[in-house]
């Protein structure tokens, strides 16, 4: 009867395995960061209401400008 000592893939192997589970964990961490960072949807919106509906109460544009811009500003 033979004894195996040690592992058919060597230090290598490990090494590998190592890496690419390392690898695996950094990517899933840089993924939720940039999940978590990323600003809403609802945010670029607001703001660019915001400066229109400015615009609107100083006089710059008229409310037929108002409306055509604030709808393409929705349908994006």
């Amino acid at each position: 009867m033979h004894w195996y000592y040690g592992t058919p893939m060597g230090w290598g192997g490990f090494a590998m395995m190592g890496l690419t589970m390392l690898l695996f964990w950094g990517g899933l961490a840089a993924l939720i960061v940039v999940l978590l960072r990323r600003p809403a949807g609802i945010g670029h919106d607001d703001s660019a209401t915001r400066i229109l509906e400015e615009r609107l109460a100083r006089g710059e544009i008229d409310t037929e400008e108002f409306e055509r811009v604030r709808k393409s500003l929705r349908a994006r």
